[in-house]
């Protein structure tokens, strides 16, 4: 069953080297298409000497993506330009708007039936984005199309870890809402095993988590921003999807997809993954006090965020 033929699409940049090396690494993966618009060739001929099964093939530029997309089941797009210091997630999105809408477009003609994984920022407006341009081919299902936030639970995880001095990979922190600074928010109150954190603390603890990126946009000092967590947290991302898309039972992944869970029409929440992408929506369940007054005040954002996506998607040619 582990055939599953996977695209990465922006396989060269910062983020898509060490995402294609992960799912190069995988048992799961058969096939891996790299598709860039530079240095592809070179990306797929090192790739393709790791012995592992999953056989590599370069596509290089727009006239090769249609052959790149043909018969994959995934792709994955984390393409597009890379925040600087001081930069918001939103000032990407004139460049990772258009570059989104392109690929999706190409995804929508040759891979209609795949499931599509977004990485490329602004998230919270590349969604809706894909969301509108799948409608305009006629070919869209909600189910299939996935906003992936789990950097967010990464980060959010490593940090409870630390301060409690537990083994990261036992904490689960749910992370819902978007993915941008105060639209992020970290469910502690849910955490497995649980915690409890004094309320200066928790606030400390939040605010980290939400602007987790720009901590590392700021070390890396204009040599772009998170890459390689990014590239983990993609590649954690599509193994549960493929997992469930091979029959696996019980698996559950945050993503920002369309949603009826709130007032906003895309909103992440965790969801039951099956074969067919969302099995089932697994909504916010019991929250804090506190974590309801991030909820509400992340709405203004967010639906900014998606009506911009939208906007921009009605006009794109």
């Amino acid at each position: 069953q582990n055939n599953a033929k996977v695209a990465v699409l922006g396989a060269s940049g910062g983020i898509g080297q060490p995402l294609s090396l992960l799912l190069k690494n995988s048992p799961l993966v058969s096939r891996l298409n790299l598709y860039d618009i530079a240095h592809t060739p070179g990306v797929a001929a090192d790739l393709s000497h790791i012995e592992t099964r999953a056989n590599v093939k370069g596509f290089l530029g727009p006239e090769q993506l249609p052959e790149c997309l043909k018969g994959c089941n995934v792709v994955v797009i984390p393409a597009g330009v890379p925040r600087k210091p001081g930069m918001t997630r939103d000032d990407l999105f004139n460049t990772n708007a258009s570059i989104v809408a392109t690929l999706t477009s190409a995804c929508a003609k040759h891979c209609p039936e795949a499931m599509i994984c977004i990485i490329s920022n602004p998230v919270n407006s590349t969604i809706p984005i894909t969301s509108e341009v799948f409608k305009k081919h006629s070919v869209y299902n909600p189910n299939r199309i996935f906003g992936v936030t789990t950097l967010d639970i990464v980060r959010a995880n490593t940090f409870v870890a630390e301060l409690k001095g537990l083994d990261p990979a036992r904490v689960n922190v749910p992370v819902i809402g978007g993915h941008a600074g105060k639209t992020i928010i970290p469910l502690i109150s849910q955490c497995t095993p649980k915690v409890d954190f004094p309320q200066d603390q928790l606030e400390k603890l939040t605010g980290r988590i939400q602007e987790a990126g720009t901590e590392v946009v700021k070390a890396k000092a204009g040599a772009g921003s998170a890459t390689l967590s990014m590239a983990y947290a993609g590649a954690r991302f599509v193994f549960s999807l493929v997992d469930a898309m091979n029959g696996k039972e019980g698996v559950i992944e945050c993503a920002f997809v369309r949603s009826e869970e709130t007032e906003s029409p895309y909103f992440s929440t965790p969801l039951l993954l099956g074969k067919n992408g969302i099995e089932k929506n697994l909504g916010i369940g019991k929250i804090s006090p506190f974590e309801e007054k991030m909820v509400a005040e992340a709405m203004s954002e967010l639906k900014a965020s998606i009506k911009k996506g939208e906007e921009f998607a009605k006009n794109f040619k």
